[in-house]
């Protein structure tokens, strides 16, 4: 189980770091694709399935954009003129993790990785709490469902997970990923409330697991999109991400567990309430601390043009 649970951590921050880096400002809709198609995406993209025909797709604005600093597959980086040899410093997938490259960054930087992860940390560690327990909380007092019906709860809830991140797809294209991850959070948390204010009936316990998987399928990859373009998707936000995701479906699900025998079956909902209100505070820090953040400054126009002609000219 550990070694199963290191492979999915490596192909999770890898697959997404690559998403990210490849598409950028586009990476929002790739990010929402379920596994096995963002994996063949990514090995059709590499070039790494020899069934693919080689001939060249059209290109996404992203990859125009990734053209204008990358040289042609014959040309030497060395003759290359400068501007365009720093940018292939950040091909590294993890250089700009290097202690060198993180001196003198502002406290907003850091601060904007934290509570990124400090997001994903209760989001993700409510989906996998709530997915463990859901079935034990409708076998109990007050609900007491039967063991068959209740068996049905935890299918359903990643049954619209499932769904959630397939509609997420033409809506990620449509809306920016900050929108999607303050209605998600918003959603759960008001999910939660009316579960635990109608906590006696097992219809609205149905309609609430439905509504919590379609609000939690798609807050990580909107919160990655979003945090990446906050740092002006460079993939060092990824791992950090990815991370504290891990982390919380480890330690939430652990805690509301003991706490779930310690006080009862209503402790519960009264955790993903709790849980979720930190989800929407710390993303309203995430979003005062992304305001405070220094951007990068806008690329002069003679650059922008000759990034443009080099574009052409690799494309010819």
């Amino acid at each position: 189980m550990a070694l199963a649970g290191l492979a999915m951590g490596c192909i999770d921050t890898v697959a997404n770091m690559q998403l990210v880096r490849m598409y950028q400002k586009d990476s929002a809709v790739f990010l929402q694709l379920p596994v096995p198609m963002a994996v063949l995406m990514l090995l059709s993209k590499e070039r790494l399935l020899t069934c693919c025909p080689q001939r060249r797709p059209l290109l996404l604005s992203a990859d125009e954009l990734a053209l204008e600093t990358q040289p042609p597959e014959k040309e030497d980086a060395s003759s290359l003129p400068p501007k365009f040899q720093s940018h292939l410093g950040h091909e590294d997938l993890f250089s700009c993790c290097q202690r060198k490259n993180l001196r003198g960054a502002p406290y907003s930087f850091f601060a904007i990785h934290i509570t990124a992860a400090l997001v994903l940390f209760m989001t993700d560690g409510l989906t996998g709490a709530y997915s463990a327990f859901v079935y034990s909380y409708a076998v109990e007092k007050p609900l007491s469902v039967g063991h068959k019906v209740a068996g049905y709860l935890p299918s359903l809830f990643w049954g619209f997970i499932t769904l959630g991140r397939l509609l997420s797809i033409p809506i990620s294209s449509r809306m920016k990923p900050a929108t999607m991850v303050f209605i998600n959070v918003v959603g759960v948390v008001v999910t939660f409330l009316v579960l635990l204010i109608f906590s006696y009936n097992v219809v609205f316990l149905f309609v609430g697991t439905a509504s919590l998987g379609l609000f939690l399928s798609s807050t990580f990859p909107s919160m990655l999109a979003y945090t990446e373009d906050s740092l002006q998707y460079k993939g060092c936000a990824t791992t950090v991400l990815v991370t504290g995701a891990g982390v919380g479906e480890m330690v939430l699900q652990m805690l509301v567990g003991s706490i779930f025998q310690a006080q009862g079956s209503y402790s519960f909902l009264v955790c993903g309430v709790i849980f979720g209100c930190l989800a929407f505070t710390f993303y309203i820090l995430l979003l005062f601390f992304h305001r405070m953040h220094p951007g990068l400054p806008s690329v002069p126009t003679q650059d922008r043009s000759i990034g443009m002609e080099n574009s052409e000219c690799y494309q010819r």
